[in-house]
């Protein structure tokens, strides 16, 4: 493991503990900071290795800088204690950069797959104004935020996908399997149920007949949508309709808007002018939003203020426009983005708890009225004939 202590830089040690959470509380690691750990054992290379670990190499080069080491020093550092990883060989070649003589920034904007351009376009602002480790520490916690949202979205979404597969799965073997067996009754007896339950038994033996064909025909129908979906213009038309739900829509739009005030606020505060930024930021919108965007960049170069210009172009939104408005007389441009982002995600997570508690209790009465719906018509003939034998 590697850490940190202060007045004496950094420790590669091998710590005897019964799980990594443990280790902090270890004797010989009183007083210092665990930059990063590995467990004895554990394949360094020619496995899966993965994407690079962008935040979790941030913060530990973070907590290198911190410590007081240099920027070289540091990445010795990291190379060091993970040889043969995938982290391993993107900080080697960023080290045989630096000590070409290049930039980080320079370094880091040749590894695309590793680093995107905004982190690129952080660092290389930090370079001008001297602030490597403040810049690193913005970038994390913009990170956290952007994957404190994303998490609280697919968390979300999670049970009522969960609870629709379950009803289908339950929905399907009524009609496939119990059914058919059902008829077995009526075909015994002579007698054909009368009714929605004749219709009933009809669509049961279809999909007990032909369960072969239609798994076929729903698995091709699955690829054929995520084929399509793949498409940018098939995505933009899907955002466009969904945008036109009376109330989803328009928390469909705040969602990318804070991130698109978050990210814009962190890079002004790296000290990127306005107009760079707003071209950085234009991949993170959705096609409906960039072509807004576009118009107001090419009101600011004709020498309106950003705030009235992200209205024309439907950037905005009533509080939105003012909290601009205010970061514009005041210099303060680049935080109050930020503290539009913040407003904004902790009404998108009011909204999730609010839309998740409604939600799920109205899809479970949704599937329990279609499997009893379905029991129920089951059910009926065989009470209606068994009244006969009476």
């Amino acid at each position: 493991m590697t850490a940190v202590f202060p007045g004496q830089g950094v420790s590669l040690l091998r710590v005897a503990a019964d799980s990594p959470e443990a280790v902090a509380a270890a004797p010989a690691l009183q007083g210092g900071l665990v930059v990063s750990l590995r467990v004895l054992g554990e394949q360094k290379g020619g496995g899966r290795r993965g994407k690079f670990p962008l935040p979790l190499f941030t913060r530990q080069l973070l907590a290198l800088l911190q410590a007081g080491l240099t920027v070289v020093e540091g990445l010795d550092t990291l190379a060091a204690q993970d040889q043969g990883s995938i982290t391993s060989e993107v900080i080697g070649r960023l080290l045989t950069d630096l000590r070409e003589g290049q930039s980080l920034s320079a370094a880091l904007q040749r590894q695309p797959e590793a680093f995107p351009n905004l982190y690129v376009a952080t660092v290389k602002a930090s370079e001008q104004t001297g602030d490597m480790p403040e810049a690193l520490q913005r970038y994390i916690v913009f990170h956290e935020k952007l994957a404190d949202l994303k998490k609280k979205i697919v968390s979300a979404a999670i049970y009522p996908v969960m609870l629709m597969s379950v009803g289908g799965i339950v929905t399907l073997f009524l009609l496939g399997y119990v059914v058919p067996r059902f008829s077995l009754v009526f075909a015994d007896s002579g007698r054909d149920p009368q009714g929605v339950s004749s219709l009933l038994f009809a669509w049961g033996g279809f999909i007990n007949q032909h369960a072969g064909e239609l798994a076929i025909a729903a698995l091709v129908a699955v690829l054929g949508l995520v084929a399509l979906f793949r498409l940018p213009a098939v995505r933009a038309a899907a955002a466009r309709a969904a945008w036109r739900f009376p109330g989803m829509g328009e928390r469909i739009r705040l969602v990318y808007l804070a991130r698109f005030y978050r990210t814009t606020g962190m890079l002004l505060r790296a000290g990127i002018p306005l107009k760079t930024t707003l071209g950085m930021v234009a991949d993170i919108l959705p096609a409906a939003l960039r072509e807004g965007l576009l118009r107001a960049v090419v009101e600011i170069e004709q020498g309106r203020p950003f705030s009235r210009a992200a209205e024309g172009g439907g950037l905005t939104t009533p509080v939105a426009l003012r909290m601009i408005a205010v970061g514009e007389r005041s210099g303060q441009l680049g935080d109050m983005m930020e503290a539009v982002a913040t407003f904004y995600d902790e009404e998108i997570n009011r909204f999730v708890d609010t839309f998740t508690r409604l939600f799920e209790p109205l899809l479970m009465t949704i599937i329990g009225g279609i499997v009893g719906g379905i029991v129920l018509l089951l059910y009926m003939p065989i009470f209606e004939l068994a009244g006969n034998f009476q």
